[in-house]
């Protein structure tokens, strides 16, 4: 199965830069800092970091965690690398029809990009965009909006499971990439082991495949 695409939205976490180490890193000292027990972080990959934040600490504390888990990240953001063909799949789609979509602020993805080598997209969706972030449909539907694509004709690449449920709600056909979950954790239509086996053919309608696939197809 190929995908047809209008317009290519991405995710950065785990889809395009390898920040996992780095993620854990800085959430591992935040969590020394204001004493929350790591294993309640479990599953908040993909969700914004004003989620995550409100969800562990009372309200009078939020607003200074917050900041100084942008600190911490930001200070950590040059570990990070890209993922495995993360800049060639980025050069593959014309640059008037890809968005980057995540759940971190604009700061700490402008960092990771830089310190991974990629090039700064000229449509990017940020926590500091939405008011609503994923699972919820908001980024994805503002990211083809910004491109001026249909929601029903953009495909979304994608690593976590909360992410996957973002584009299916904004009824966006999605690519899978196994990185921060096992393949059979993503309900996606192609799924890949990285970037690098992505292709796009953007000389049309941007025809998108996954070569090898890692799993079946799900539609």
């Amino acid at each position: 199965m190929v995908l047809k695409a209008e317009a290519i939205l991405l995710d950065l976490d785990g889809t395009l830069v390898d920040s996992t180490d780095s993620i854990a890193r800085s959430w591992l000292r935040w969590c020394r800092q204001y004493d929350v027990d790591p294993a309640r972080l479990a599953g908040a990959h993909g969700r914004t970091t004003a989620d995550i934040v409100a969800g562990l600490l009372p309200g009078p504390q939020v607003s200074a965690a917050l900041a100084r888990i942008d600190e911490i990240e930001i200070e950590d953001a040059g570990t990070v690398r890209p993922m495995p063909g993360a800049a060639e799949l980025l050069a593959s789609i014309p640059a008037d029809r890809r968005a980057i979509v995540t759940s971190g602020s604009t700061v700490i993805a402008t960092a990771r990009m830089r310190a991974a080598g990629l090039e700064p997209a000229a449509v990017i969706v940020t926590a500091d965009d939405v008011l609503r972030g994923k699972p919820h449909p908001e980024p994805y539907l503002l990211g083809a909006q910004r491109l001026g694509a249909d929601p029903a004709r953009c495909v979304v690449v994608e690593d976590a499971p909360s992410g996957i449920a973002a584009a299916r709600a904004a009824g966006m056909a999605v690519v899978g990439v196994v990185s921060t979950h096992e393949a059979r954790q993503l309900e996606a239509d192609l799924v890949a082991a990285s970037p690098a086996h992505i292709r796009v053919d953007g000389t049309g309608p941007l025809l998108v495949d996954v070569t090898p696939r890692v799993g079946r197809d799900r539609r």
